[in-house]
C-alpha cells in the first residue's frame, strides 16, 4: 500500500481535508457598525479558513479596506475596525485552494471599473479559471493575484456598462465550478451561488438590514435571523430599495457538498434545510446499522466525530464516553515537530481519557480517513491507554478521489482509500475491525426523501461538473 514512508508521517493537523473559505456581507440602512458585524461574522466562520482575513467597506462613495494574514483576531483590532466606516461591508476568511498563501492573494479582491470600485469574496473553486485567464491576458488584462476569484472579478469589471446585475450574469455564465460569492459595489451588496449549490450561502435579517454569508452560525453570532438559503443558480441584490432575486441558470438539482455536513460546517449551522448536527447524529445511527460492533464503550474523535459517535451509541445501546481530551491551544499555528517527534504529534493534540477506555472494548468514530496516519496513531494511543479491543468506525464513505470544488485534498495517489481495500486499511491502522458508512447511508442521513442530490464525488468519482485533471493549487502563478 505504501503509506509507511516519510511522506505519510504527517500530524493530525495535516491528515484531514483542509477547510475552504468563508464569506460574509452586510447592508445597513440603519447605521449599524458594518465593519464590526463583519468581524464577528467572520469570527464565527473561522473554521472555514485560517490563512488570512479581510474586510472591505463602502460609505456610498469610496471603499476602505484592510487585509491581514492569520486568524481574524490576528488581522484586526478595535482601532482598525474603527477606521472602516460605511453602510455596506463584505469579508472573507481564506484557506487557499487555488493560489499561494500570501497577503496579495488575501480576499476580498478589489478592482476599479466604469461604474466605480467593485470588491469580491469567493468560496469555491473554478475548474476553467486557467483557460479564461489566458484569454483575458491575451486581451491585455493584467492580473494582480494568482487566485481564481480574480477571474470572476475581471469578467464582471470588463462587462459593466450600466447594469451590474447583467454584468454578473454574463461573467458567471462563462465560468465553471463551485462558487458562493459576495460582491460589493458603492451602493449594493450582492450574493451569488453556483447552479449546483455546491458551496453554501444564506440570507439573514437584522432589524430590517440584510446579511449574506456562508453559514447560518454566522447569523446567530450577530443576533440576526435566518431568512433562507440562496438558491442554486441565484443572484441576490440588496440595495436601498430592498432585496431582489435573479435566476441566471436553468433549474438544476441542488447538489451541496456532502462533506459540508460530514466535517466542514459548524454543527450549529443549518444548510439547505438540514441541520448539520442532526445529520451527523443520523449518520452515526446508520453507521451502526451498516457496521455494528460488540463493545463496551463508544467514543468520538473531537470535534466532528463526536455527534456521529453519539448517534452510534444511541442506535447500538453501547454507552458513550469521552475518549480524548483535546488541547484547544493546538491550532493552525502549531509548530510542526521535528522528524524524530512527528510520531508523537497526535498525542500533543489529543490525549486519551484512560479511565474511560482501560480494559474495555472501544468503538472509536471519526468523520473520515484521508491518509490513514492519524487513524493508526489514534489506535496506538488507545491500546497504550489499555483498551482491550479497538473497533474503528467512519461516518463518511471511503475517500477515493480528490475534490476539485473548493476543498484542498491530497492527490489520489496519497489517499489511502484509493489504493487499498478496507481490510488492508484496517490492517494498516491496526484496528480490530474497520467499518465505513456507505454512500447510500450518508445520503439517507441527509435526506430521507431522496428528492435532492449531494456531491459525493470524493467517494464515487462522479461529480456534478466535469472534473479537470489533477493540478497543483498554485497552477495560476
Amino acid at each position: 500500500m505504501g503509506i509507511k514512508g516519510e511522506n505519510f508521517m504527517c500530524t493530525l493537523l495535516e491528515d484531514k481535508f483542509k477547510d475552504e473559505c468563508g464569506v460574509f456581507g452586510v447592508f445597513s440602512k440603519n447605521n449599524l457598525d458594518v465593519a464590526s458585524l463583519t468581524y464577528y461574522g467572520l469570527y464565527a466562520l473561522q473554521h472555514r479558513g485560517q490563512e488570512s482575513a479581510g474586510i472591505v467597506v463602502s460609505d456610498g462613495n469610496e471603499f476602505k479596506y484592510h487585509k491581514g494574514m492569520g486568524l481574524v483576531a490576528d488581522a484586526f483590532d478595535r482601532k482598525l475596525l474603527g477606521c472602516l466606516k460605511g453602510k455596506i461591508a463584505i469579508g472573507h476568511v481564506r484557506y487557499s485552494t487555488a493560489g499561494s498563501s500570501t497577503l496579495s492573494n488575501a480576499q476580498p479582491l478589489i478592482v476599479k471599473c466604469k461604474l466605480g470600485p467593485i470588491a469580491i469574496a469567493h468560496n469555491g473553486n473554478l475548474v476553467n479559471a486557467d483557460v479564461i485567464r489566458a484569454l483575458l491576458e491575451d486581451a491585455g488584462y493584467t492580473f494582480q493575484t494568482s487566485v481564481d476569484s480574480e477571474v470572476i472579478l475581471s469578467l464582471i469589471a470588463r462587462g459593466v456598462e450600466k447594469d451590474i446585475g447583467r454584468a454578473i450574469v454574463d461573467a458567471i455564465q462563462a465560468v465553471k465550478g463551485s462558487y458562493a460569492i459576495v460582491i460589493l459595489t458603492r451602493d449594493k451588496l450582492i450574493g451569488v451561488r453556483d447552479p449546483n449549490g455546491i458551496r453554501p450561502l444564506c440570507i439573514g435579517e437584522l432589524n430590517g438590514d440584510y446579511i449574506i454569508c456562508s453559514e447560518s452560525c454566522a447569523l446567530d453570532s450577530i443576533g440576526a435571523n435566518f431568512v433562507r438559503d440562496v438558491a442554486p443558480g441565484e443572484i441576490v441584490i440588496v440595495d436601498k430599495d430592498g432585496i431582489k432575486s435573479i435566476n441566471f441558470a436553468e433549474k438544476t438539482k441542488c447538489e451541496t457538498c456532502s462533506f459540508e455536513y460530514i466535517y466542514f460546517a459548524r454543527p450549529d449551522s443549518t444548510i439547505d434545510g438540514i441541520n448539520v448536527y442532526t445529520s451527523r447524529i443520523k449518520a452515526g445511527k446508520v453507521l451502526y446499522r451498516e457496521s455494528p460492533a460488540e463493545a463496551d464503550v463508544v467514543i468520538g474523535v473531537p470535534d466532528s466525530g463526536i455527534p456521529a459517535a453519539l448517534g452510534y451509541s444511541e442506535a447500538s445501546g453501547i454507552p458513550y464516553a469521552i475518549g480524548f481530551i483535546k488541547n484547544k491551544y493546538v491550532g493552525r499555528t502549531f509548530i510542526s515537530p521535528s522528524k524524530e517527534l512527528r510520531s508523537k504529534a497526535v498525542a500533543v493534540k489529543l490525549n486519551p481519557l484512560k479511565v474511560n477506555v482501560e480494559g474495555k472494548r472501544v468503538v472509536i468514530v471519526d468523520d473520515s480517513i484521508v491518509r490513514g496516519t492519524t487513524s493508526r496513531k489514534l489506535v496506538e494511543i488507545l491500546r497504550r491507554a489499555g483498551a482491550s479491543e479497538v473497533h474503528f468506525r467512519v461516518s463518511s464513505p471511503v475517500v477515493k478521489y480528490p475534490c476539485y470544488f473548493g476543498i484542498d485534498t491530497p492527490y489520489r495517489k496519497d489517499l489511502i482509500g484509493a489504493n487499498a481495500s478496507v481490510e488492508e486499511i484496517r490492517e494498516e491502522i491496526g484496528a480490530d475491525s474497520l467499518g465505513y458508512i456507505s454512500i447510500d447511508g450518508i445520503l439517507k442521513s441527509l435526506d430521507c426523501s431522496g428528492k435532492r442530490g449531494y456531491c459525493v464525488g470524493c467517494f464515487s468519482g462522479v461529480y456534478p461538473i466535469s472534473a479537470p485533471m489533477e493540478k497543483d493549487k498554485n497552477y495560476l502563478e
